[in-house]
């Protein structure tokens, strides 16, 4: 049966959704969500050390929020914002920015007295090229770069989220947004796991100001994907195939991981190491190689992340799962609770 974007809307009272990180990380609550049964299970996230059985492997995106987002103003006065996407060439930054009449080519923002950053050229997309005046992009970001929470959060950045918007194994820096089932996990957790001889491994994937995008046809196939940069180590292809071989399940920890796993996988499931780009959507039908089970947190209606689930867990039992999360109270989107597919 073909799936359109409304049959990925769901009800959500604004109050679920988090503004906060709960108190203690590694609190939160954790849906189990069984495919075979149909079943649901409401746990608390240290529940998982014990749903994970030993042999199996752990995979976690280990990359790290750029302090990436602006606040500047325009020659008038009038207020001016700029999101630092990745480094283009020669310098050069792929950035987005509001209001765009503010970054058409030629025209300045001024981020601090002696710091501006200039649009150099239009892309696709609302995308645009530039260029920092005073200083290096390395510098602007250390000195002026804001973390960008997500838009669902209705509040300016604080020193907490400086530690809960980075995951506890957060490496390499480059992503807009973090990747938030990962946000769950404590060291302690994570010792436990590896002395219960669960193995981990990591990858990295830089998540795109896409994560928030919600899809705006009513026919899937026609969604453009925004690209999203992953490197896959040989360490953890190898670790893939040793678990194959053991006839041990893969756990990937967030959407993120899915979708660089699956991208990177050839037939037969054998996943490819190295770097690449991906525009990988995945709906309802798709053909899973590589992951087993999926952690991940309760996503926005009408996301091409909603329907990552629902394409991994089977659309009815996903959305019934979305309303008995929404049903027993539990806080949704980044800063929220976590759901297990098994």
């Amino acid at each position: 049966m073909p799936y359109h974007t409304t049959d990925f809307d769901y009800s959500l009272p604004p109050e679920l959704i988090a503004q906060y990180p709960i108190a203690e990380r590694g609190t939160s609550r954790l849906l189990v969500v069984k495919r075979h049964g149909a079943e649901l299970e409401d746990r608390s996230f240290g529940d998982l050390t014990r749903l994970i059985p030993s042999g199996d492997l752990l995979v976690l995106n280990s990359t790290r929020v750029r302090h990436a987002r602006f606040l500047g103003t325009r020659p008038s006065g009038a207020a001016a914002e700029v999101l630092l996407l990745h480094p283009g060439t020669d310098g050069a930054w792929i950035a987005i920015g509001r209001p765009g009449s503010a970054m058409k080519p030629g025209k300045r923002i001024r981020l601090a007295p002696d710091i501006e950053v200039e649009t150099v050229v239009e892309l696709e997309e609302g995308q645009r090229e530039v260029r920092f005046i005073g200083a290096t992009a390395e510098e602007a970001i250390q000195r002026l770069g804001r973390l960008p929470l997500p838009p669902y959060i209705e509040r300016d950045p604080d020193s907490n989220d400086e530690i809960r918007y980075q995951t506890v194994y957060a490496e390499q820096e480059g992503s807009v947004a973090a990747p938030t089932a990962g946000l769950h996990f404590t060291a302690e957790i994570l010792k436990e796991l590896e002395q219960l001889d669960v193995r981990i491994a990591r990858l990295d994937l830089e998540v795109g100001p896409g994560t928030f995008k919600p899809v705006e046809v009513e026919d899937l196939t026609r969604h453009h994907m925004h690209p999203e940069r992953f490197e896959i180590p040989e360490a953890t292809a190898t670790a893939i195939a040793e678990v194959r071989e053991r006839k041990g399940s893969v756990w990937a920890v967030g959407t993120t991981v899915v979708r660089a796993l699956e991208s990177a996988a050839a037939e037969g499931g054998l996943v490819r190491s190295g770097g690449a780009e991906t525009r990988l959507m995945i709906t309802p039908g798709f053909q899973f190689r590589v992951v087993d089970h999926q952690l991940t947190n309760f996503h926005l209606p009408r996301s091409t992340l909603l329907m990552l689930v629902s394409a991994f867990a089977g659309y009815d039992l996903t959305m019934t799962a979305y309303r008995h999360a929404v049903e027993q109270r539990y806080r949704f989107y980044s800063y929220g609770d976590a759901m297990v597919v098994v």
